[in-house]
């Protein structure tokens, strides 16, 4: 087993929480039964998994696995969604996680780039916290969740009991969804009905039971009618940052009385990486060496070799001439050479301070260093039209009036590189506000009363290694790491998730779901607001104290999200809950712009999705939107487009990824641009009731 599939397994493993050790060939237990999916060597892929019980995904989240949407517990056990590599889902499956559905692996991108014992008890009150229904696609579901007064008791069975109007009934059972430790209610996914449900009630295990409830319709909110002529679909595949760029520069050039071009402070780090190579075998013994500037910075293409001196009693020496570093081993009184790979790894970093820094490959140390032929460093980056430069963030500002007396409302997009679906969303947002304000008054109205700002990608150069290196990559570009974590074989994991970088609820001050792990998904930086990135998204909101509304797009999954958006994990202590007042304006603006999403291909957000980023999806320490609200005093909302699909042949509902084939994303795109323009008219109408 290479060292690198050791890792990836032993990581697997540790975070199931079981443990094992390589075996000679003659000792191989017999191989468990493969799964009925499988990957290539190396290669990685988002799969839904069914994990063996609640403890496994509680050390999933512990660990910072890279989970892509909120766990599901579902008939008794729990669905996560993973990105894992060839490795970690054998060892996953081997350790009882079942894959149970494969939404996305690393080839599909490439087309699209342009059981406890029961405990006693007394019986319970039960009550329904949700019950709403919904039509799309000519089907009826239904969503409910309950609470039982029986909060510490895991084995209390709740089943939901519904009747429609012709006296068809049904049931489903619900399950327990514990978050940090905490009871919070009985849930279950969206259940298709034959109609409309008018009685809904829970009866459980303990022999309590609830009131008959009538389903709401949800979210029971309708936008206005677009015109005739109304203007759309202005978005034809997905974009880079460089397609981005010239987006922008053609809508400033095309509506020169209604756009401005914001360039952000903070310039990225840009589409670099330093050059680096193995020297030696990095299966058998080898040195990683360095360099401490960027390649493209004249490092890409430098040489390194060892050489034996051919002669007795020499000592261990290096030289650098003519872009070649080469490294002549020491030798004994016999002239075998007797230099280690730590001798040669502190021997270049010492000297070479200000060019080479070198580490001991894992599993390496101590071991005689080998007479190597000359290797090149390379930075490894596969976007060779990509500029090299740090980059210049931009924002588009929208607005007939744009000197700060309009109520402003920010759209922001691919804090997350891997999200391609998110840029798209932002941009035919633009698009539609300007195509449409010469023929459409509504639309006038809109554009001539609010300052509209858009950064469609905050994070380019992340956006340029997912679109170019690795489709998966979440974080930006910057290596924190030291050490071994920066041996070449984490390239794909290293950077800073910029959603978690900001300071308000952060990982540094004691909450949950940030990460101190350099090669965690969620690694939060070195510190507070460490990142350009992170830097850019508060200097514009705090640059612009007009701005009363903000969105946050992301993918997948089908949310609509606000603050509080972390929690501390003892007694799951959230950050300060809005006011009475604050949260009903939340969902009462959420249902408009959820009915407005709807609108478009009958895509509904579900309730259970609906609320604060805590309570319907998990901890997400330092985000963004609780800066803007609890800092900038911004209502703060947070989209995640890319819903669930119904699939009528299996009846279970299916992921969609964060690339999927760019029919589904073009179709996120239209419904979500058109939920940022309610945003919209929400704060319009904010502003007007204010007066």
């Amino acid at each position: 087993m290479s060292p690198r599939v050791r890792l990836a397994a032993t990581a697997a493993a540790l975070i199931l929480g079981f443990s094992f050790a390589e075996t000679p060939a003659s000792a191989e237990p017999a191989a468990a039964p493969a799964p009925a999916i499988s990957l290539s060597p190396g290669e990685q892929a988002l799969i839904r998994f069914r994990l063996p019980d609640r403890a496994a995904l509680d050390r999933l989240v512990a660990s910072g696995a890279d989970l892509a949407a909120r766990p599901r517990t579902d008939a008794g056990t729990v669905l996560a969604d993973l990105v894992v590599d060839d490795a970690q889902l054998a060892t996953l499956s081997r350790s009882g996680a079942v894959p149970v559905q494969l939404i996305q692996t690393e080839a599909d991108a490439a087309a699209r780039r342009p059981a406890a014992k029961r405990l006693a008890a007394a019986a319970d009150t039960l009550t329904f916290l949700q019950a709403y229904w919904w039509t799309t696609g000519g089907r009826t579901f239904l969503q409910t969740e309950v609470a039982t007064t029986a909060t510490d008791n895991p084995d209390v069975e709740i089943t939901v009991t519904w009747r429609t109007a012709d006296g068809t009934t049904g049931s489903y059972p619900l399950v327990r969804f514990e978050d940090s430790g905490e009871y919070q209610y009985h849930y279950a996914l969206p259940q298709p009905l034959p109609a409309k449900p008018v009685q809904v009630t829970a009866t459980s295990s303990l022999g309590g039971k609830s009131r008959a409830v009538t389903p709401a319709v949800w979210p029971g909110a309708t936008p206005p009618p677009a015109p005739a002529g109304y203007q759309k679909d202005f978005v034809s595949a997905y974009m880079t940052p460089t397609d981005i760029a010239a987006r922008i520069k053609r809508l400033a050039r095309q509506y020169p009385r209604l756009v401005d071009v914001l360039n952000l402070p903070n310039k990225t780090q840009g589409y670099r990486r330093t050059a680096v190579t193995y020297l030696g075998d990095p299966n058998a013994a080898a040195v990683v060496v360095e360099s401490v500037k960027f390649g493209d910075q004249g490092f890409n293409g430098v040489q390194v070799r060892t050489v034996d001196p051919g002669a007795k009693n020499r000592p261990l020496s290096a030289s650098y001439a003519d872009r070649v570093l080469t490294i002549r081993l020491a030798t004994d009184n016999a002239g075998k050479t007797i230099s280690t790979t730590d001798d040669v790894a502190n021997l270049i970093t010492a000297k070479y301070p200000r060019r080479f820094r070198a580490t001991v490959e894992a599993g390496s140390a101590g071991l005689p260093m080998p007479v190597v032929a000359p290797v090149r460093l390379d930075d490894g980056l596969k976007g060779t039209e990509v500029s090299k430069r740090p980059w210049t963030v931009q924002a588009l500002r929208i607005g007939k009036v744009r000197d700060g007396s309009k109520i402003g409302v920010l759209a922001y997009s691919q804090e997350h590189a891997r999200e391609w679906a998110t840029p798209l969303v932002t941009l035919e947002f633009a698009e539609r506000l300007l195509a449409n304000y010469a023929t459409d008054p509504a639309t006038r109205e809109l554009v001539d009363n609010v300052d509209v700002f858009i950064i469609p990608t905050v994070n380019p150069d992340g956006a340029n290694y997912s679109f170019n290196d690795f489709n998966f990559q979440r974080k930006n570009m910057v290596n924190h790491c030291t050490g071994t974590n920066r041996d070449p074989r984490y390239r794909d994991q290293w950077g800073v998730d910029v959603n978690r970088n900001y300071t308000v609820g952060s990982y540094f001050d004691g909450y949950v779901g940030g990460s101190p792990n350099c090669l965690s998904a969620v690694y939060s930086g070195t510190g507070e607001l460490s990142e350009a990135e992170s830097n850019n998204v508060i200097a514009l909101a705090s640059a612009h104290p007009n701005v009363r509304f903000a969105m946050n797009v992301h993918s997948y999954g089908g949310y609509f999200m606000w603050p509080p958006g972390s929690y501390k994990a003892d007694g799951r202590v959230t950050l300060p809950r809005p006011s009475i007042d604050e949260s009903k304006f939340f969902l009462d603006s959420a249902r408009r712009i959820v009915g407005a999403i709807a609108a478009e291909r009958g895509t509904v957000t579900w309730p259970a999705y609906t609320g604060p980023v805590a309570d319907v999806l998990y901890s997400a320490a330092g985000n963004s939107a609780d800066q803007l609200y609890y800092e900038l005093g911004i209502d703060a909302w947070d989209f995640e487009v890319g819903n669930d699909r119904w699939n009528e042949a299996t009846q279970e509902w299916e992921g969609v990824g964060f690339q999927p084939p760019f029919d589904e994303a073009h179709a996120e795109s239209q419904e979500y641009a058109g939920g940022l323009v309610e945003l919209v008219r929400v704060a319009k109408q904010y502003q007007d009731e204010a007066r």
